[in-house]
Formats: structure tokens, sequence, C-alpha cells
């Protein structure tokens, strides 16, 4: 199938998915401590996408967040987060998206993330560049001491909240500023877009950030794990990215200082940007 007409497909079905997130009447319950939660929209959004999916791809995969739903072992692999930002979406905050990675032979090949109520559409194919409501899109030219650090704290794991904390603030010192939206999927794509630069968050998993990281790196960011890798695409990762390699390895730096002895590697591998 041609990869354009399929990435259409796709942005389609998304957007029919998105008509399930309803601003009222839905319930909500916690998944195993009070800060983390899921509505019944996230679980009709998944149910929907899954469905769709399945019969656009018939063989393919999934890892989705709801319901232990990991099925890996496909050449298609859908990468799912039906919304990203459910906190905010119970509260009415318009930080919430749609989350959608094709991943082909293990490799990223498509990412779409909508965030309906924002009224932006981000996609990418890989090898061909990132897109905002179909038009192109680049990281900033922005110095590290002139970036925005999109970042949060260890919200499932408080017990990191202190190294966490050290982290942030020794990125903080050297940048301008800092924002928390509480999608890691919508600030990865503002980053795409030019709107901050630098990112870091100590453990999310491959549905928060696999289809924004594709395409923030079509849009000319890096993006990587504690020791300078790719993130993992079927277990969680901290996520470090930024607008230029520079900036990047300055923020794995400050990281290295601040984690554990037995969690450091004597060296830190380049990540790989996308600046062409």
């Amino acid at each position: 199938m041609n990869a354009d007409i399929l990435l259409n497909q796709i942005i389609d079905i998304v957007k029919d998915a998105s008509g399930l997130m309803v601003r009222e009447g839905f319930s909500i319950k916690e998944k195993g401590s009070i800060e983390n939660i899921v509505t019944s929209s996230d679980l009709k959004v998944q149910h929907f996408l899954t469905a769709k999916f399945s019969a656009l791809l018939p063989g393919s995969g999934f890892l989705c967040e709801e319901e232990d739903m990991k099925d890996l072992d496909h050449e298609y692999v859908w990468i799912i987060d039906p919304i990203d930002g459910t906190a905010n979406y119970a509260r009415g905050n318009e930080n919430c998206c749609i989350s959608v990675a094709l991943v082909k032979n293990s490799h990223l090949f498509m990412g779409v993330v909508y965030s309906p109520w924002r009224g932006e559409l981000y996609s990418a194919i890989a090898g061909k560049g990132a897109f905002c409501n179909g038009k192109p899109i680049r990281v900033s030219q922005r110095s590290f001491e002139e970036s925005i650090l999109f970042t949060a704290m260890s919200t499932y794991r408080k017990e990191f909240a202190k190294t966490c904390s050290d982290i942030i603030y020794d990125i903080y010192m050297g940048c301008n500023d800092l924002r928390r939206t509480g999608s890691a999927a919508v600030e990865l794509c503002l980053m795409a877009s030019g709107q901050a630069e630098l990112y870091f968050e100590w453990r999310l998993m491959p549905w928060d950030y696999a289809a924004a990281s594709l395409i923030l790196r079509e849009a000319g960011g890096c993006i990587c794990d504690r020791n300078g890798k790719a993130p993992s695409l079927t277990g969680p990762s901290l996520i470090a990215a930024a607008n230029n390699e520079n900036s990047l390895q300055r923020i794995l730096k400050t990281i290295q200082q601040h984690l554990p002895t037995e969690t450091k590697h004597d060296s830190l591998s380049q990540s790989g940007c996308n600046n062409e």
C-alpha cells in the first residue's frame, strides 16, 4: 500500500475516533493509584481504533495503554495511547490527544498525534518530514540558554521525585524557562513545531512517546533514552529530547550526574537527529 494513502487512512480513522472524546458523561476509574486514571472514553477510543486498524492492516499487532494489550510479534505493530493526558481530559483541559504510531519490522514507520481540542493534527512518515495540519514543521534554532524545557515529576513513581527535581533544577538554571502541559505527546509535538526546545521525563511508556518521537525527529529534533539510544518501543524509557544534538548531550550529562551509580554508563552514544 502507498505510504501516503495509508497515512491519510490512519488520519481519517483517528479523527473519527476523536468524536468519542466527549466533554461530559464519561466515567472515571483509578488504575492502581489516585494519580493514574482511565475514563470510559479511553476505552471507547481504544476499542474503536484497534477494530479499525485490524481491518486496515489484517494480521497487525498492538501495544496499547489500556487493558494490557501487548501483541508485538508481527511485521506491523500499532502503538496506541487512546487519550494521552487523561487527567487533563477528565478536567476539560485541552492538552490531551490521541497518539498512534505504526511500527514496521521493529522501526517507527508512521506517527499521528491528534489534539482535537487544540485543533492540531501532527503527522509524519519516516524519511518524509513532519507536518501540523498539513503544513511542514521544523524545530527551532534556539540555543540551550534560550530554550524552554518541557518536563514533569515522576507522577506514578514518586520515590524518584527528588532525583527528578535535582535534574530539572540543573537544566532550568542553564536554560530560559520551563513548562508542563500534562501530555508528553503534545509537548514533543510542540517541540517539533518550534515552540520549545528541551524535554526530560524520568519514565514514560512507548504509547506516550512513539508517534511524537517520530514527528520530532522528522522535524529535525533529537530524542533518546538515558543512555543516548533510541527509546524502547516495547517497554518504559527515561526520555530526553532537544532541538539539536549539542543541547541533547547537555541534558544527558546532567541526567547522568544524578542517576544512581549502578545505572550509569561510562559513555553516552550519539542519539541521532534528523537534520536533513
